[in-house]
């Protein structure tokens, strides 16, 4: 049975999925069916489109990975993906999922850890949180890593917010876009250098002896 927090997650998700991927004349139809779903209702769906897990099923996470539902995919690795929460508990809030369905207990693999502190390190970078909190934790029977920027003092459990489109893609366009590498400046050479250089090449000059011109 699913949570409360679980219930608002999956039906934020869909609705996204409705947003993004529905045709206009089927949109309203569509985010209303989902909208009065009671619980049961809501289990049942998603147990008739593969998407909770339970044998010969699919978690929601799994059909992240395999693009049954659209995501904000800001980095990817052989053995997990980096994506966007969509009902973030800060700016920049994102998700390692590991590529294989991995239960509590299961250790996380080594790729997914890694993939995990290279996009903290990117948020850190280029959102300027003042930390940022790895956190792993088991959702929908699948094991990932939360990636939460604490801007303030934000934890795992504060509250959630669904994030709209255009603040999702720019956060995704931000995250994915490489920093330039700084150009590499020329040495300088100090000008007592220069003038310690000259003072010697006019010296040696002045020492140098050189044998009369024979006619």
């Amino acid at each position: 049975m699913l949570s409360e927090e679980q219930e608002s997650a999956i039906r934020n998700q869909l609705l996204e999925h409705i947003e993004r991927s529905f045709p206009e004349d089927k949109k309203e139809q569509a985010r209303q069916q989902v909208q009065l779903m009671d619980s049961e209702s809501l289990e049942q769906f998603l147990s008739k489109n593969n998407l909770i897990s339970g044998q010969n099923s699919q978690c929601i996470f799994c059909s992240i990975i395999f693009g049954d539902i659209p995501s904000y995919k800001v980095d990817e690795n052989s053995e997990a993906i980096a994506v966007l929460e969509i009902n973030p508990i800060s700016k920049g809030h994102s998700l390692i999922i590991p590529k294989k369905h991995l239960k509590e207990g299961v250790e996380i693999p080594k790729d997914a850890e890694k993939l995990a502190k290279k996009v903290a390190r990117r948020i850190k970078a280029k959102l300027k949180p003042k930390r940022i909190d790895t956190l792993s934790s088991n959702t929908f029977g699948h094991h990932v890593i939360n990636i939460l920027p604490i801007y303030t003092d934000e934890t795992l459990s504060s509250r959630r917010q669904p994030a709209n489109k255009e603040d999702l893609e720019e956060i995704e366009k931000i995250l994915k876009a490489k920093t330039p590498k700084p150009k590499s400046a020329k040495p300088k050479v100090k000008k007592s250098i220069i003038k310690k250089v000259e003072k010697v090449i006019e010296n040696f000059e002045k020492k140098l002896w050189l044998p009369e011109r024979i006619p």
